[in-house]
């Protein structure tokens, strides 16, 4: 079944922004949504038939988690399941703006209405920032984990610091606040594109993260994505 192709900015900037954070979308359910919405609505097809191994070897999880994250998403009406086998699952795949939940829409509406009574635009947030533009926007990421390495959790002085896209600009990451983490330069390079969360467990398996520290850098992980780690800027213009 043919359908229209979106916006696909528009759309990633709705997931992100506004999606993830209203209906507190995990990492992993978010990643699960990204990839079958990659796979139809933005390639014009509103049906996609997919296997949960086969998901999850894309983007590499074991079939648990996806199958989780899948439930969690048709409970949220971002997916429709359609037909449920053994072999594989057949979901109408719902875009941010078309989820009752979300309520997008009815915020664009109020927005607009604003907007035309006053004859104001909103003003910037953080939410549309692209903190990859320029130095201090980048340092503010760094200052949000106060010199550490969010993976590793060690001291980076400015030689060895860098940005890394929690979700590789590969896999369509962004340059949000929502998705950079100030990193040593080697757990940039080692985690590469792996999911952060599984770099995480590597770490902890190299015993260069406890356990204690392995549970907080995952509540971490979910923090940053729902918007919780907000970098400590005062005029994001």
């Amino acid at each position: 079944m043919k359908n229209k192709k979106p916006n696909a900015e528009l759309v990633w900037k709705q997931l992100e922004d506004q999606l993830a954070p209203r209906l507190r979308l995990s990492v992993i359910e978010r990643t699960v949504y990204a990839h079958l919405l990659r796979h139809s609505r933005l390639e014009g097809k509103l049906r996609l038939q997919f296997s949960l191994l086969g998901v999850g070897r894309n983007i590499r999880l074991s079939a648990g988690p996806v199958r989780k994250a899948v439930r969690r998403l048709v409970a949220h009406d971002a997916l429709r399941m359609v037909q449920r086998s053994k072999t594989g699952h057949v979901v109408e795949v719902r875009l941010p703006d078309e989820i009752p939940a979300a309520g997008l829409k009815r915020i664009a509406r109020r927005a607009a209405a604003k907007e035309e009574s006053t004859g104001t635009r909103s003003p910037v947030n953080l939410e549309g920032v692209d903190f990859m533009q320029n130095k201090p926007l980048r340092n503010s990421i760094h200052a949000r984990e106060r010199d550490q390495c969010f993976y590793c959790l060690r001291r980076t002085p400015p030689s060895v610091q860098c940005l890394d896209h929690v979700v590789p600009q590969a896999r369509s990451g962004r340059n949000s606040y929502r998705n950079l983490v100030s990193s040593c330069m080697e757990c940039n390079t080692q985690k590469g594109e792996t999911a952060a969360a599984d770099f995480l467990r590597r770490l902890y398996r190299e015993r260069r993260l406890t356990a204690a520290e392995l549970a907080a850098r995952l509540r971490a992980l979910d923090a940053l994505a729902s918007g919780k780690l907000r970098p400590p800027l005062l005029h994001p213009a």
